[in-house]
């Protein structure tokens, strides 16, 4: 009797389910990337009404901090639970649902009262967030077709992108004729919520081939236990220094311009656009380089490279603060494709926890951050900030103890 494997009912054979994951599936990536671009669009509104409400609810620098810290902190803890969930029991319109939970949040964010009501309203945001991240990367690396990290980097393009129209908007629409008018950005989630829909039935389609088994069991984990927990390590504590620089940047650049430089809101929005617009290009470098090259030098080149800049930057004047915000956005954003790829390969089959695990340390991070430095800025002054932000890159140095992972892609 010849050996062959046998399939369930229902089951396409293992050859092909592999060919179907062979192949890039370009129009899943781009739904995903565009509903990821529509999702933090809206998620960048809350930073960018900050010195509206700051104004309006006379808040101090920390209660700023804390309204990050609760969206940050709703956006980060469920995710690795969503994540380890999914991964055994995936759910194809989780995505749409929580979208709905993020059309929640922003229409009670434009009508907010007070600073409570404020924070409620952000976390139905994060909460959205924590449902959205974990399986629109699983599904981006189903779609991927092999090539992982490319696949990521669309997927998070799309979300640093909307980063960076977000405050755009913010000046153009809410700043000039006030909060209410975030209710307008609901449509967004609607239109979010269609396409995640569609999105939803092709991978309930997936699933039913069981092509998401092969997508997310194609590597073989050969390093020791204590190793890969040490790389895990590595490769969070590497996640905080970008987060905490990045939460400086996010939530306090623009007080940083206005008070430094004396510039407007509208105008200092117009700053924040430019570096998170820089943001974007650096996510869509990261992925591809990652594949080609290796993960690990990408991660190294992102953190490390980008201290010279950052150490530049307190002591710039307005022109050249807002030229050093692009390599330092394009350089750091480099990075979280390669790290969250990377951890994927140490730890196989578990991309949704490690998703979740990593999206939702990010996020915490960045609420953290912002809290301390808000609580920092309040004791002292948002430049002295910057300059103590300015050395958190140098933590890039423990790149080095990375062990060498992964296959490129050529």
């Amino acid at each position: 009797m010849n050996e062959q494997q046998v399939n369930s009912p229902g089951e396409i054979p293992t050859e092909a389910a592999k060919n179907i994951t062979n192949q890039t599936v370009f129009p899943i990536l781009f739904a995903i990337s565009f509903s990821h671009l529509l999702n933090d669009t809206i998620q960048s509104l809350i930073p960018a009404i900050y010195p509206i409400v700051k104004d309006s609810f006379s808040l101090t620098f920390a209660q700023i901090g804390l309204i990050t810290l609760t969206f940050q902190m709703s956006a980060s803890l469920f995710q690795p639970f969503v994540g380890l969930y999914t991964d055994r029991k995936p759910q194809p319109y989780s995505l749409a649902v929580g979208m709905g939970f993020t059309l929640i949040g922003l229409l009670l964010l434009s009508q907010a009262p007070n600073f409570a009501m404020l924070v409620v309203s952000v976390a139905f945001v994060g909460i959205g967030s924590s449902i959205f991240h974990p399986e629109a990367s699983r599904m981006a690396s189903m779609a991927s077709g092999g090539r992982r990290g490319m696949a990521q980097s669309v997927f998070q393009v799309g979300g640093n992108a909307g980063s960076s129209i977000g405050p755009l908007l913010a000046a153009l629409i809410i700043v000039p004729y006030g909060q209410s008018n975030i209710i307008w950005f609901s449509l967004l989630a609607l239109l979010a919520i269609l396409i995640l829909v569609n999105v939803g039935g092709w991978y309930k389609l997936k699933i039913k081939t069981r092509a998401h088994k092969a997508a997310v069991s194609h590597a073989v984990q050969t390093l020791p236990r204590r190793k890969i927990i040490l790389s895990v390590v590595i490769l969070l504590v590497l996640i905080f220094s970008k987060y905490f620089y990045l939460a400086s940047m996010s939530s306090y650049y623009t007080f940083y311009m206005m008070h430094k430089f004396g510039v407007s809101v509208q105008s200092s929005q117009v700053y924040l656009f430019i570096f998170l617009f820089s943001v974007a290009a650096g996510t869509l470098i990261g992925g591809p380089l990652g594949d080609k090259f290796g993960r690990k030098y990408v991660i190294w080149g992102s953190i490390l490279g980008v201290a010279p800049f950052t150490l530049m930057l307190p002591h710039a004047n307005l022109f050249w603060t807002a030229v050093l915000t692009v390599p330092i956005g394009v350089i750091l954003a480099s990075a979280f494709s390669a790290i969250l790829v990377y951890a994927q390969e140490l730890i196989p089959g578990k991309v949704g926890m490690i998703s979740g695990l990593f999206f939702g340390f990010a996020f915490g991070m960045g609420g953290v951050g912002s809290a301390l430095l808000g609580a920092l800025a309040d004791r002292t002054s948002i430049e002295y900030v910057y300059s103590i932000c300015a050395f958190l890159p140098l933590i890039g140095l423990i790149t080095g103890f990375l062990p060498d992972i992964g296959k490129k892609v050529s």
